[in-house]
């Protein structure tokens, strides 16, 4: 049975998430999407998750998809299990962390079987959107997540100031397109690369690490004063196929140590022994089962994992990955 892919939409107060939601539910690729949503006072719902079925609206009982709260999110899911849905989007609150919603989706067994994470969606004020950065590190979290943002608002804002915007955004996180608020529906969904077959593209699209080519690229022109200098994003490259045994304990051994460092790893890997790749994702401690890909996208064989970190060196998470992966050729060579 094919999973159905959850879009997380995300953005802070104000940014114009329901306005988007609303339009996106107008396009035929959304056709038969479930809607979760705890935006309630934008719309005039209050305390209520819209689902959005063949154009018929169904209140749910629900209240805030914050970390105190998740079950709800659990539970919503699991209640349109075995409905005829194609897609779910769950438009989190301006004020949420996005990362234990993230969890949640990667963490239930039952929803694992049903779920996949597709993307996530972030929206930023073009008009609001440097001082709201500058103010408020869920906007940062948010922005820094996402595998699309979405700037609204433009036509509101002074050209230099959107410049400006689009320079920090692409710094904190060199990885997520910038798309206009009316870009269609296809460029906002299927981010993921969980269902590869015939859609070897998106793993590019997905995992691009030309983008974090530049290690010392999210030190350029940046204010220090900003909240988001304690977040930063970059690629490593590994030439060589990586031990399996090795990198999963370093897996391991940082999220259980740093976890609230890591605020998202995803990555294509080439592993000893496998001619397939494999894919992984994580958000703090908690990861997707590995997953092995059909195909690689092109000749590239190398191994690359994304990271984004708060308040984590990124020589800590290289040197620690590279002893862990020398240590179990060691211990392998020695077996032999």
């Amino acid at each position: 049975m094919s999973t159905i892919p959850v879009t997380v939409l995300t953005g802070f107060l104000g940014a114009g998430k329901t306005t988007l939601l609303n339009r996106l539910l107008r396009d035929p690729a959304l056709a038969n999407t479930a809607v979760l949503v705890n935006e309630f006072g934008e719309i005039g719902l209050d305390h209520l998750l819209i689902e959005r079925l063949d154009g018929d609206t169904v209140l749910l009982n629900a209240g805030c998809l914050c970390c105190t709260v998740r079950g709800d999110l659990v539970r919503a899911l699991r209640d349109l299990m075995g409905r005829d849905i194609r897609r779910v989007i769950v438009e989190t609150t301006g004020l949420a962390d996005p990362a234990p919603i993230l969890q949640t989706l990667m963490a239930d067994p039952m929803l694992l079987a049903r779920y996949r994470l597709d993307g996530v969606v972030t929206l930023v004020d073009a008009v609001a959107g440097m001082a709201t950065l500058d103010a408020q590190m869920e906007a940062v979290k948010q922005a820094a997540v996402a595998d699309r943002i979405v700037l609204s608002k433009t036509d509101l804002a002074e050209p230099q100031a959107v410049a400006a915007l689009e320079a920090r955004l692409r710094t904190l996180n060199p990885g997520a397109p910038l798309l206009r608020a009316d870009a269609p529906a296809s460029a906002l969904l299927d981010c993921g690369l969980y269902e590869v077959a015939g859609k070897h593209p998106d793993v590019r699209r997905w995992l691009d690490a030309e983008a974090f080519a530049d290690p010392h690229h999210h030190h350029h022109h940046h204010d220090v004063s900003r909240h988001d200098a304690r977040i930063h994003s970059f690629c490593l490259t590994f030439d060589e196929p990586l031990p399996w045994d090795g990198l999963a304990t370093w897996l391991e051994v940082l999220t259980m140590t740093r976890g609230e460092s890591v605020l998202r790893i995803k990555g294509i890997l080439n592993i000893e022994g496998e001619e397939r790749p494999v894919a992984i994702h994580g958000v703090q401690s908690l990861f997707h089962p590995p997953l092995m890909l059909e195909r690689w996208p092109d000749a590239d064989r190398r191994s690359r994992l994304v990271f984004i970190l708060r308040d984590l060196d990124r020589a800590v998470v290289e040197n620690g990955l590279r002893a862990f992966a020398e240590s179990a050729r060691r211990e392998r060579e020695v077996a032999r």
